[in-house]
């Protein structure tokens, strides 16, 4: 009997290597997880792996995971909130420059 068992045939089909290291990372915690469910199916998964699936499905964690997409909508909008003001900072200083200059103020030029 050989030491290592066959793969089957759809774990042989081999995708390119990714190009950047995020899609490295992407592709190993795909094979991480496809090896997971391998095992799980045929119930020789460990205990950890177990519970970490168990969790992931609970509604706890789909709570906890909606909760984290909330706050990171909330810090975009606080982000777009706060360069939208300064903007309108630059706004005001800019009409207010130009109303300055049609008022006739030389803004601090010395006159002849």
């Amino acid at each position: 009997m050989p030491k290592y068992p066959r793969l089957e045939r759809e774990d042989q089909r081999k995708a390119p290597p990714a190009t950047t290291p995020e899609g490295r990372d992407n592709q190993l915690a795909a094979l991480a997880y496809q090896l997971a469910e391998k095992r799980l199916r045929n119930g020789t998964a460990t205990a950890q792996e177990v519970v970490y699936f168990a969790k992931q499905g609970s509604t706890a964690a789909k709570t906890e995971l909606e909760i984290l997409e909330r706050q990171k909508e909330l810090i975009t909008a606080k982000t777009e909130s706060i360069q939208s003001a300064k903007r309108v900072d630059e706004l005001y200083a800019e009409a207010i420059a130009a109303m300055r200059t049609y008022s006739g103020d030389r803004g601090g030029e010395d006159e002849d």
